[in-house]
């Protein structure tokens, strides 16, 4: 072979300078799907006619001649990457920003703490990002584009899977890869020989009068459109999971029970199409919680064992059953997953008024403030008590609880996650705890806006540091509050309902798959042009042009042309004096090595040098 040659190649071959050649036409074309890129048009209305109904004409030319630009447009990649980018920096403030949505009271925090950018944030819609106006029109474009780009992309791929591949331009010379040489064998042989050959190499090959056609790496728009296809998909999945999720969370202390309804959450968000009706019928206990720590080495106190046991049943009248819940080995309950999200102590407390009737004795949970399970918490007897004076009142205790007490130190912070030494620490207060006033309270807090703190005979403010067992007394015979020998254990689920994540991972899964096809698959064509030369010697033409530029394509149309040359191998100069007249002299055209290692033949009149 003569010659093979790499040059910049592009989508569209240049026009034949000459303008006798005819022009590449379907054999450049289609190697793409893309929809064409329009500019900004001018008047599609023309020349409008005198009259009503000139005036109507034009206006309507004008209208659909605009419409199919802007649909034209919006089509397109381009804007479909700017809507993408769009919808991803929308997001951003989503993040940033508290979302009414997920948690009402830090909106209300930060309109109050920002009197000026409060007003402005909610006019724009930022404390309500995925449910704003703006955030679902950039949501649809981006939808509508992907459908309308991806429709009748399908169809044109569709029609190209059914149809041939184009001829063979009449130079082919002017592709960027190229080889050339002349053989004894037929035309109509070298045709047979190319066409077996390419589909051999999985190539759709036809003969096309005096060329074969071929074309190879249709799966690149395959995964170009099973991409979009995919980014459809997750865009509905992620739609559909925002629109119909419910998200909640419960702390149980061993012993106590959930049901899966609204009033029995602590915080509960969902979308906006969620409605009661859609929460899964379930109930559990938790029974058991077991949590145990490293007791040496780097890792002390990190957790070695971290579930909670619990029965559970679907629906009002169903059968119970065990289950253990570990971290991320959530429980699936139908479309719920209730997973385990948290945990701590809820050690048990007995208080009794200046005449020893207990009027509170329950597990009371402590919030950890530290890896080491320091926690904090507040006692609360709202009803039930009077004073040495028969006065009705309620009692607070600010408590803090270390389940393992240094002596040394004397500080009320842990030294381990476990339960080694525990000691409660409780400040007593009387008074009204302002639960009656309507405003929402935190009930691991204590509000001291209403009360007073208990004090000792000398003024001192009333507190102690309670072993397990141990009371302490409260002035003027006001009562009690003993630390029981017995501490709970809770632990804090979350219960998760958000359709679509299945789709979404296909799709996200499909998406990749389809990139990657986008990616590494590279679709070419090839022809392989076989005619008889004026001195009766068959000429072989081998070309090659890709959708976009690939080093490879020269590479594979050398070793191509080496497949077909090894059956129609180059005619040397010694048969072509053994078939010309003695006296008439030979071609003293350089020869050079080809690409596929064959002896070179000469080049054929019209190949580049």
């Amino acid at each position: 072979m003569s010659k093979t040659t790499a040059d910049s190649p592009a989508e569209t071959p240049r026009a034949d300078p000459a303008g006798d050649d005819q022009d590449l036409g379907a054999a450049g074309s289609q190697l793409s799907t893309a929809p064409v890129e329009t500019a900004m048009p001018g008047s599609f209305g023309g020349n409008r006619r005198p009259g009503l109904t000139g005036w109507l004409a034009w206006t309507g030319r004008e209208v659909l001649g605009w419409a199919r630009w802007f649909w034209r447009q919006l089509t397109s990649m381009r804007v479909a990457l700017m809507l993408l980018f769009l919808l991803s920096l929308g997001a951003v403030p989503g993040s940033l920003i508290p979302q009414s949505g997920t948690d009402a009271l830090k909106v209300s925090e930060f309109q109050d703490a920002h009197k000026t950018l409060g007003p402005i944030y909610q006019k724009l819609g930022l404390f309500h990002v995925y449910g704003s106006a703006w955030f679902g029109a950039i949501y649809v474009l981006l939808f509508v584009s992907l459908i309308g780009c991806i429709i009748p992309r399908t169809w044109q791929f569709v029609g190209q899977l059914r149809g041939r591949p184009p001829g063979a331009p009449k130079r082919l010379n002017r592709l960027p890869a190229y080889a050339t040489w002349r053989t004894a064998a037929e035309p109509d042989e070298v045709r047979e020989v190319a066409l077996a050959t390419l589909k051999k190499r999985r190539f759709r090959a036809h003969v096309d009068g005096d060329a074969v056609a071929a074309e190879k790496g249709y799966l690149r728009e395959t995964g170009n459109l099973l991409f979009h296809l995919a980014l459809i998909v997750m865009l509905i999945a992620f739609a559909w999971g925002q629109l119909f999720k419910s998200e909640g969370d419960k702390l149980i202390v061993e012993g106590d029970g959930f049901s899966n309804t609204l009033t029995q959450y602590d915080d509960f968000k969902s979308g906006n199409l969620f409605s009661d009706d859609d929460l899964v019928p379930f109930s559990f206990n938790l029974k058991n919680f077991v949590g145990t720590y490293e007791r040496t080495g780097p890792n002390r106190g990190t957790p070695s064992t971290f579930q909670a046991d619990i029965t559970y049943s679907l629906g009002a009248y169903g059968k119970s059953e065990k289950h253990t819940i570990k971290v991320n080995e959530p429980l699936e309950i139908g479309d719920s997953k209730v997973y385990l999200v948290s945990h701590g102590y809820a050690p048990v407390v007995t208080v009794r008024d200046g005449k020893g009737n207990v009027v509170f004795h329950q597990a009371v949970p402590m919030l950890p403030i530290d890896s080491n399970v320091t926690s904090q918490g507040a006692i609360k007897v709202l009803d039930g008590y009077k004073n040495s004076q028969g006065v009705a009142e309620q009692l607070g205790f600010a408590a803090l609880f270390v389940p393992t007490y240094a002596k040394s130190s004397g500080t009320m912070f842990s030294q381990y996650p476990g339960l080694d030494y525990p000691v409660l620490n409780v400040t007593g207060y009387h008074g009204d705890l302002g639960v009656n006033s309507g405003i929402p309270q935190n009930v691991y807090q204590l509000n001291t806006k209403g009360l007073k703190q208990f004090k000792t005979a000398k003024g001192a403010i009333l507190k102690s540091q309670l072993l397990p067992g141990e009371t302490m007394k409260l002035p003027n015979g006001a009562g009690s509050i003993t630390f029981d020998k017995q501490i709970k254990e809770w632990a804090g689920f979350q219960v998760v309902q958000q359709p679509g994540t299945t789709w979404a991972l296909a799709g996200a899964l499909t998406a990749i798959v389809g990139l990657a096809g986008s990616l590494f698959i590279q679709r070419r064509r090839v022809w392989v042009r076989a005619t008889r030369g004026a001195d009766g010697v068959t000429v072989v033409e081998m070309a090659g042009l890709g959708r976009s530029e690939s080093a490879k394509l020269p590479e594979e149309l050398g070793d191509l042309a080496a497949l077909v040359h090894d059956r129609a191998p180059t005619k040397t100069d010694d048969d072509l004096k053994s078939d010309d007249d003695p006296k008439t002299p030979t071609s003293d055209a350089d020869t050079h090595d080809s690409d596929s290692g064959v002896e070179p033949p000469v080049p054929a009149e019209g190949a580049e040098k």
